[in-house]
């Protein structure tokens, strides 16, 4: 029986397994999440992800990082952690607390990172999305991880000092920024970055914040496994696997 491949739109699910999990923070709070793992292979890497501004919408559900678990499993062999940082709700579910404008989610990152040891996955990267960038670089560097990587990064709860930690951390930094950014755009990001002398800084043309359109979405997609998966990539368009099919979001 023959299998014709199935073009990957925005709301194509490929096969992985997926399990919701539980955080517990250190200050008692619950959070919610999902891990999403290859099908019937080890990972190669883990992104541990941090969400968009809460009170502006965003959540685990986010559509970069929703679609980082729907494809990076099957098509890199990337794990992709997500979860809902304290206040936050989306059709997962709900996660404990309030939101605390980057203070209190310290306890929220080191809880998924903690989660992410724990579990045996490998060569952690956080990759945090506009808020979540700011989380990323406010609340590392740690040893456990194997670089970070930010996308669309405001920098609005981040400080020279914060940066400035990073300087010294043996740990690759990459910012990848959109040439139409809301908030940052290549040129400033460029002199913000560069009191870490080892970051990377990425500029997408025509992008702008929120990666909208599968275009986007798959050039963004395209770079992260660039960096924490090298020679996975780019990601294919098309999914013609038998062994395992490709479903549809509603």
């Amino acid at each position: 029986m023959s299998h014709r491949p199935v073009q990957i739109r925005a709301n194509t699910v490929l096969p992985a397994r997926r399990e919701p999990v539980t955080l517990r923070t250190a200050d008692g709070l619950t959070l919610v999440g999902e891990l999403a793992l290859p099908a019937s292979r080890p990972p190669v890497a883990t992104l541990v992800t941090l969400h968009p501004l809460p009170t502006h919408g965003g959540s685990m559900d986010s559509h970069v990082l929703r679609k980082a678990s729907y494809r990076l499993p099957a098509l890199a062999d990337v794990a992709v952690l997500r979860f809902n940082t304290r206040g936050t709700a989306s059709p997962a579910g709900v996660s404990e607390g309030a939101f605390d404008a980057a203070e209190g989610e310290r306890h929220d990152v080191a809880a998924a990172l903690s989660f992410a040891v724990e579990t045996g996955l490998p060569e952690r990267w956080l990759l945090g999305w506009s808020f979540g960038s700011d989380l990323v670089l406010r609340h590392g560097p740690d040893q456990r991880l194997r670089g970070v990587v930010v996308v669309s990064p405001p920098l609005r709860y981040t400080t020279d000092e914060d940066l400035d930690a990073w300087a010294g951390a043996d740990l690759p930094v990459v910012a990848l920024v959109p040439e139409l950014d809301d908030y940052l755009r290549p040129a400033e990001a460029r002199r913000r970055f560069a009191r870490i002398p080892h970051a990377q800084v990425r500029a997408f043309e025509g992008a702008k914040h929120l990666w909208v359109g599968e275009r986007a979405v798959g050039e963004v997609l395209d770079a992260v496994v660039d960096v924490v998966a090298p020679g996975r990539g780019p990601l294919a368009r098309t999914w013609d696997n038998p062994s395992g099919l490709a479903t549809v979001d509603p």
